[in-house]
């Protein structure tokens, strides 16, 4: 069982440049990823979320590579001759066309390095950018396995959590487990009471009116939520045992299981059990918020 929530760094250290990569993930409905490379790598992106997608199916993932030159000797310069090409033609027709009356030479104009920012880019060879590009993935995925091995200690540490709550849960199931009788005999008894003193002037049948106390008893027994809440909790320990993506499924475990213990709240009319739905529904509520943070 993972978490949602995870860091993992990785790096790489060459004569001619440094890689960084830090993938940081928290908890998310569905798998949101998002990949910021240097401008000239951007044509990885595509790849390296299609390997976060393989091995991640839930969380908010934001990828941040970047990338140190520590020297020039693996860069060069090179000229856009289309830009150029333009550039001239243009100065050419602003010296000869439209600044006839005034001074103006597109040579001197070029001399004086007035350039067009595109025209001379600094580019890596081709022989470092293939390198660059090696090293980068082989970083991003030593950055990902730290990030796996992030969210699996503190799922770990989130499987501790919920097998305590879990118990906690069981305990006071088995508190209130062990006055349903009590409190059937004494919801009998005042029902039965009262309805006598209802009818103290009416010739009643006696049989029949306790046989539909007890109907009305029964309905108020809350024997079967308690089993289907104990049914549940039995399901999400076995879930915490299981390999992959959890999380959905232990939320609609919680779901069922705040259903059962309204119903609980809805059907007993007795001070113990009520105080005691409201420590389920606390004690539920905060394996809930842990939940989110499964994967």
């Amino acid at each position: 069982m993972k978490s949602m929530t995870g860091y993992g760094h990785g790096e790489c250290q060459r004569e001619d440049y440094q890689i960084v990569v830090e993938i940081k993930s928290v908890n998310h409905r569905f798998l949101d990823t998002q990949v910021r490379l240097p401008r000239e790598y951007n044509h990885l992106e595509m790849e390296m979320k299609k390997v976060l997608k393989n091995q991640l199916s839930r969380g908010r993932v934001e990828c941040f590579v970047t990338l140190t030159r520590e020297s020039s000797s693996s860069q060069e310069l090179t000229i856009n001759w289309k830009v150029l090409d333009r550039l001239v033609k243009d100065l050419s027709e602003a010296e000869f066309h439209r600044y006839k009356e005034q001074p103006f030479s597109a040579e001197r104009f070029l001399e004086g390095g007035i350039l067009h920012p595109s025209l001379v880019e600094v580019v890596e060879k081709n022989d470092v950018i293939n390198d660059i590009e090696v090293d980068l993935l082989a970083v991003f995925k030593q950055a990902l396995e730290a990030l796996n091995v992030s969210r699996q200690i503190e799922g770990e540490g989130l499987q501790s959590f919920f097998y305590e709550y879990i118990d906690l849960i069981k305990q006071e199931i088995s508190r209130i487990s062990r006055k349903i009788e009590t409190i059937k005999q004494e919801y009998y008894d005042k029902l039965k009471q009262k309805m006598m003193d209802l009818m103290t002037d009416t010739p009643i049948d006696e049989s029949r009116l306790l046989s539909e106390v007890a109907i009305l008893v029964d309905k108020s027994d809350i024997s079967e939520e308690l089993d289907r809440l104990n049914v549940h909790l039995n399901s999400m320990a076995q879930l915490l045992r299981k390999e992959g993506p959890v999380g959905k499924e232990l939320d609609f475990l919680i779901q069922e299981m705040n259903r059962e213990v309204n119903t609980i709240g809805s059907k007993s009319t007795n001070l113990d059990v009520k105080s005691s739905v409201i420590q389920l529904k606390t004690l539920i509520e905060q394996i809930r918020e842990q939940v989110q943070n499964i994967e």
